[in-house]
């Protein structure tokens, strides 16, 4: 750890680790991302220019039944890597838990206890010079005492003040045991650094939660006496003047005070919830209002990070860093919202702060931390690496961490751009004239930025997929052009040249094509040209300028005689032209460009989208007319938005071969129909189970397309992705009976 001015700001990783207790059951964060299996893990954290990580050694987890039957096996097998590999370790002994089950954060020996392990991990590791004994405590207190959300769920002022000096009380205790051993190492000290603003109404509680942030600081620090800000409400609220002068007598201030910083951080309450529809209100000093990401209601965007690590910086005169930054988002805003981290932190060190380092947060990703971890639903959000394929798949993040670790600046075409938290697309419900006053966007300096950027070409103009693909990189701020077969035939060579030297696109997505499957029986000849021939045409285009190119194949690949579903690897046979086309196309262009991106998919769905499968069954249903549906195939069905937004991650990923993207489960047509009926709760009296040979079909079918992934599960499930569906569905007939009525 180096002071600002002296040495470049470093480069530090953290794995999300939490072993939270919700009742009786643990969730815990470092088992699922599989971190405790992988020896490998160490050099690949190695590899981006991490020079430190924050590394979970819980206390929960080492010792759950005392230091005599402690199990260090996990710490002994990653700790010689990773300081082998010369990454410096901090060390975290408790992360958002609340230690065993026979302890809790109220355990008036929680502190005692905590020191004990403490001590023990110092020894057996004198190494190890930098520590967190406690993640977050006031997160946490507030978490587990105020909100009731983790053990031991409680929902006081007086659990929340109890939490956190115990807390704070373990944190000093516990340096003391490990300077014990070693007398330089150092405490890192984590909390979340948010700021509330809101409106005049909620003012005195704005100001007050503006002073509770500094509480765990302060405490450690010895700034608590009778003038804080805070001194009566933590008398009020259970707190002994004995409790409060102990932190004054034992002061523990911190080698470094780490900021975690997120979107949800900066928060905004608002007394007029009736300008949030739908969002969850609550009370607050006896009056109703609404707490919500400041983000989501502030008129402009919130300044971000640098204020905040001034303010810090001017309240303590510590050396800081930021210790976690991640955001759960499209590829291209986790690029921005790292690098905007970065920025921060630069634009800090040069106003005479003393930041020593910006962490890569969920190195690999987290589980359920849409719920605040209460639930175990499975639901992940990746990071630098993407752990959906088994094997930890490295992101455009691990890119982007290489660049800034070693001085170069960032090279990917889509970390320029604005994220989400800074235009309009952010604003929730009427917070677009907060105080009266429109929503700000600076849309010249927008227009400038998106012109700055180069795009994304799209082929494909007059179709379903190549007008998603424009709709949503609109909505992600990617910009884009989508041609078409008069602005770019991509089966003339000439013609592609030239548009791509035009528009000097980073990507090249191939979304037209021949898509009439039982015409091409009798149209080889175009077939070929616009599904074969056109993407090699492409694909060649794209190997000669190092541009990405995405392209679509299809399940018709295979004949269908295998009994389960289809893999990446298995052997194409197809049964028809137009599945002959696709498979040629599948060869063609990965011979001619093998980093291409080639997505085989099927049975697509949507709500931009009038004519597909799902619409027309629902459409027929609901006029109380019959719709017949093959029994005897099987597909996978496809929700056009997710296979969109997940192609264009790999895009950013740089993603290559071939890949499986749907929405998972494998089931005839007329068990699509029935699941769209049952979740849009649709009479499916009239549905008639028909064989595929009544159907009229000329080019024959594969009685099983159905795909699965051996790369990794991209997309979610089919009833998630149904029920997105339905409910975009009924909110556009709405909105139509709404106008019709006008």
């Amino acid at each position: 750890m180096t002071a600002a001015g002296r040495e470049a700001m470093q480069l530090w990783g953290g794995i999300e680790c939490t072993c939270n207790r919700v009742g009786e059951r643990y969730i815990d964060q470092a088992a699922r991302s599989g971190y405790e299996q992988r020896a490998d893990d160490p050099a690949r954290i190695a590899a981006l220019g991490v020079r430190a990580l924050r590394f979970p050694i819980l206390w929960e987890k080492t010792a759950p039944q005392g230091l005599a039957s402690a199990d260090w096996s996990w710490p002994d097998r990653q700790l010689p890597a990773l300081r082998e590999a010369g990454v410096e370790v901090i060390a975290g002994l408790v992360h958002h838990g609340s230690g065993p089950r026979h302890t809790s954060l109220l355990d008036p020996d929680f502190a005692e206890q905590l020191a004990e392990y403490a001590g023990a991990v110092a020894a057996r590791y004198p190494w190890i010079n930098d520590y967190t004994p406690v993640n977050e405590p006031l997160t946490t207190a507030r978490f587990a005492g105020l909100y009731g959300l983790w053990y031991p769920h409680k929902r006081s002022d007086a659990a929340f003040v109890a939490a956190l000096l115990n807390q704070c009380r373990a944190v000093v205790l516990s340096m003391q045991a490990i300077r014990r051993v070693n007398p330089q190492a150092r405490l890192v000290q984590t909390d979340d650094l948010g700021q509330t603003h809101g409106t005049e109404p909620m003012a005195a509680t704005i100001t007050f939660y503006n002073e509770r942030r500094w509480l765990a600081w302060d405490l450690l620090c010895g700034k608590v006496d009778p003038q804080h800000a805070l001194w009566d409400y933590l008398r009020r609220s259970g707190a002994t003047e004995e409790a409060l002068a102990w932190f004054r007598a034992h002061p523990c201030p911190p080698d470094v005070i780490g900021v975690n910083y997120y979107v949800t951080s900066e928060r905004w309450l608002d007394h007029r919830v009736a300008r949030f529809p739908g969002h969850p209100t609550g009370r607050i000093a006896g009056r109703r209002c609404i707490d919500i990401e400041a983000a989501r209601a502030m008129p402009t965007p919130c300044a971000g990070a640098a204020p905040l690590l001034l303010q810090a910086w001017r309240r303590y005169k510590l050396p800081l860093a930021i210790t976690e930054a991640h955001i759960d988002a499209g590829r291209e805003d986790q690029l921005r919202w790292f690098l905007e981290m970065w920025q921060a932190a630069q634009t800090a060190r040069a106003k005479g702060a003393d930041v020593r380092a910006v962490t890569a947060w969920s190195l690999f990703g987290a589980f359920d931390w849409n719920s605040l971890v209460t639930r175990d639903d499975g639901y992940y959000e990746s990071g630098v690496f993407d752990l959906r394929g088994g094997q930890p798949r490295p992101t455009a993040l691990a890119g982007l961490l290489r660049e800034l670790a070693e001085g170069r600046p960032p090279s990917h075409p889509t970390a320029a751009g604005s994220g989400w938290w800074r235009r309009d697309v952010r604003l929730a419900g009427k917070a677009a004239s907060v105080r009266g006053k429109p929503a700000v966007t600076d849309a010249a300096a927008l227009a400038r930025e998106e012109a700055s950027m180069p795009p994304i070409l799209i082929s494909g103009a007059s179709g379903t997929l190549g007008r998603a693909f424009a709709r949503l990189c609109a909505q992600r701020n990617l910009p884009c052009r989508l041609l078409s077969r008069s602005e770019m035939d991509i089966g003339d060579a000439d013609a592609v040249a030239r548009a791509i030297d035009h528009y000097r696109p980073w990507a090249l997505i191939n979304a037209s094509g021949y898509v009439r499957v039982d015409a091409a029986e009798h149209d080889t000849e175009r077939c070929f040209r616009e599904n074969t021939h056109g993407p090699a045409v492409l694909a060649a285009a794209c190997a000669s300028r190092g541009i990405h190119f995405t392209t679509f194949s299809s399940d018709m690949v295979f004949d269908g005689r295998r009994d389960g579903a289809y893999l990446e690897a298995d052997d194409v046979s197809p049964i028809n032209v137009y599945g002959r086309s696709k498979a040629e196309a599948e060869s063609a262009v990965l011979r001619a460009l093998p980093g291409a991106l080639v997505v085989r998919t099927s049975a697509f769905f949507g709500p931009w989208d009038h004519y597909n499968f799902v619409t027309l069954a629902l459409d027929a249903l609901e006029r109380g007319e019959r719709f017949f549906a093959p029994h005897d195939l099987r597909i996978s069905p496809t929700y056009v938005p997710d296979l969109v937004h997940t192609c264009l991650n790999l895009a950013i990923d740089g993603a290559a071969g071939i890949w499986h993207l749907t929405n998972g489960d494998a089931l005839s047509w007329v068990e699509l129909a029935q699941r769209a009926a049952q979740v849009a709760a649709v009479d499916p009296a009239r549905l008639v189970a028909n064989h595929s040979s009544d159907c009229g079909h000329i080019a024959p079918r594969p009685l099983n397309s159905a795909l699965h992934s051996s790369r990794g599960i991209l997309m979610p499930d089919l009833d998630h992705a149904m029920q997105r569906f339905v409910a975009q569905r009924q909110s556009a007939a709405r909105l139509n009976s709404q106008m019709g009525a006008r």
